[in-house]
């Protein structure tokens, strides 16, 4: 009793954190569940497979522009890893990634500059290459190169490991959400109900959901007009 007492404590302390955001988000479809609910909040303390959570929730944030989802997913694993990071004017003299600094790094605006995402948004091959390039080790996988148990397989390893991430590039029509593409990283797995809780980067349009595996995979399956490739998603480790 006292486990699972701790641990609303922790989702409380996370809806605390984001209540002001969440409160103007748009209708949540049936097909998803969303994490700030009774059975939301069950799901992941029911999961085996979390480990990924308590890192990235402590590192949650908004994405500051509506293109920025890539890098604000990104942010999020870098610092939940770990690696070393530039100065922050923001924080000065404190080093954090933020999306203000992560385009600062000279190998990073090799692969695109800031004002380029800012308009445009990135493709999965560009996700994968931003993440290199801030010393992270990336594997990228495409939609249409696996299946459905590969790809629950490879999330659910790890999900249940420390150290290691992953952020999907995903269709939001297909998981019954509004318009177009997006990239938000994977928390946690439910075995029961077969769900992965997406920590959607886009907090002001939808709060964070538990999607169906094969909703999701799906979603990564689909054409990116940009790349002229599927979507997909990447593992990010030290």
């Amino acid at each position: 009793m006292k486990y699972k007492r701790f641990w609303v404590l922790v989702l409380v302390s996370l809806a605390l954190n984001t209540t002001k955001i969440l409160a103007q988000t748009l209708p949540i479809s049936s097909q998803l569940i969303p994490f700030n609910s009774s059975q939301g909040e069950q799901l992941l303390l029911d999961s085996q497979a979390r480990q990924d959570y308590f890192l990235l929730s402590n590192q949650f944030v908004t994405q500051i522009n509506q293109a920025y989802c890539g890098v604000a997913s990104s942010v999020m694993v870098l610092n939940a890893l770990g690696l070393s990071a530039p100065e922050s004017l923001q924080y000065k003299p404190f080093h954090v990634f933020t999306q203000e600094n992560f385009f600062d790094r000279a190998e990073t605006k090799k692969v695109m500059s800031a004002d380029l995402v800012s308009r445009k948004g990135i493709t999965l091959a560009q996700l994968g290459d931003l993440l290199i390039s801030h010393g992270a080790k990336v594997t990228v996988y495409y939609g249409s190169e696996i299946d459905l148990d590969r790809f629950r397989s490879l999330l659910l390893q790890n999900l249940s490991k420390r150290d290691n991430f992953a952020i999907v590039n995903y269709l939001r029509k297909t998981i019954g959400q509004e318009r177009g593409g997006h990239i938000s990283p994977i928390a946690a797995y439910s075995q029961r109900t077969d769900r992965f809780l997406i920590l959607d980067v886009s907090r002001y349009k939808y709060p964070p959901v538990w999607v169906k595996a094969i909703d999701l995979w799906q979603a990564i399956k689909t054409m990116d007009a940009d790349s002229g490739k599927t979507r997909g998603f990447v593992l990010v480790t030290k």
